[in-house]
């Protein structure tokens, strides 16, 4: 190589090294994310907030990435102004975690359309806009095989938030469960239209333990019903996490969430760009739901049957709402043999036949 020659490629050389950290650090700035979680209870609650929350701070140890919550923030109003101040601050990706923020969110999502915006239980999606929740119908079936299996009087407590498909697909698939082992009992609910109220829930379980329930169960974020089924010296089944801790001598299992592997899923698309808007569904199969571990009541044939039946579910095998099925009324809402499909799922709006209570 002749000198002259040699000259120019070290200065190329040279050339590239100095432009390589900045370039590198370009790099690792476009794969920088801000994340910010709108949550309707406090994440102390022991529950759905507190559920999230758990991957929210396993999300933020993650290299580039940075997390912020405002927890408490009631539906409507004042969802849309959490969630305006997030887009505002030039947030990547903003989860939006209760039914009724809904409509806020998809009102702020038109006004950016540069930030991703996932709302958790609804169905609504724009072109910045995506939906999800989990299959917890699965696992509210296996806790329902628990509850009749250890049932007494065969009357179940359901103390339930608000008449949604979400809250009723929850109902009918744990009567279902109980159904299978007990076809005798019946789950009576109490609506509380509320998702956070400690007192009201207590209060809500207590009127069923007074009509008999020996059982008591919950859509709900606070510890409550299980707190007044220890009290009253009957069994509990907890929800959105492991709620032994607050009943020990009650708890015999809870449907659980494990929201970790959806958010990582998300955050590398997002990063990624391949991120489209649409409704996701995920369940057992994909780790996001899932049950407790059994109370030391729990008998071992009790807690066979339910883990053969989750890995019947798991595989595809098992369904949970496959007909005959019928209502409250005896109508015939699933045919025999018939496996539901997701969208009627997503709109039940009708109980299950064993279940007293209303839809209202």
């Amino acid at each position: 190589m002749r000198p002259a020659s040699l000259t120019a490629l070290c200065v190329l050389v040279y050339s590239f090294l100095l432009i390589l950290p900045a370039f590198a650090a370009d790099s690792a700035k476009e794969k920088e994310l801000k994340i910010g979680f709108v949550y309707v209870s406090p994440i102390g609650d022991g529950g759905w907030s507190y559920a999230h929350d758990l991957a929210r701070q396993k999300l933020e140890k993650m290299p580039g990435i940075t997390t912020s919550y405002v927890e408490a923030v009631p539906e409507g109003p004042d969802s849309e102004r959490v969630m305006l101040q997030m887009a505002r601050k030039n947030f990547d990706l903003i989860f939006a975690t209760s039914f009724g923020y809904m409509d806020p969110m998809l009102k702020v999502a038109r006004q950016f359309p540069k930030t991703t915006f996932m709302h958790c239980s609804g169905f609504k999606t724009a072109e910045n806009m995506g939906n999800y929740f989990g299959r917890v119908y699965q696992a509210r079936y296996l806790t329902g095989i628990v509850a009749g299996s250890m049932s007494t009087s065969g009357v179940i407590g359901y103390v339930a938030a608000f008449p949604i498909p979400e809250v009723i697909r929850g109902i009918n698939a744990f009567t279902l469960g109980v159904q299978s082992v007990r076809p005798d009992a019946s789950v009576r609910v109490v609506w509380t239209k509320t998702w956070y109220d400690p007192a009201k829930e207590k209060e809500a379980a207590k009127s069923l333990l007074d009509v008999g329930a020996d059982v008591i169960t919950q859509h709900q974020d606070s510890p409550g019903p299980q707190e007044a089924a220890q009290e009253k010296g009957v069994y509990s089944i907890g929800y959105n996490t492991d709620m032994t801790k607050f009943a020990p001598k009650a708890h015999l299992t809870a449907a659980t969430w494990n929201w970790l592997p959806y958010y990582e899923k998300l955050i590398a698309e997002v990063r990624s760009a391949t991120w489209t808007a649409r409704a996701d569904w995920p369940g057992m199969a994909e780790g996001v739901v899932d049950i407790s571990p059994f109370g030391p009541m729990v008998p071992k044939d009790v807690q066979d049957k339910v883990l053969a039946k989750k890995a019947a579910i798991i595989d595809g095998s098992e369904k949970v709402f496959v007909g005959p099925i019928k209502d409250q009324s005896g109508t015939v809402r699933i045919a025999e043999g018939v496996i539901a499909p997701d969208a009627d799922l997503l709109s039940m709006d009708w109980l299950v036949q064993g279940v007293i209570g209303t839809t209202e």
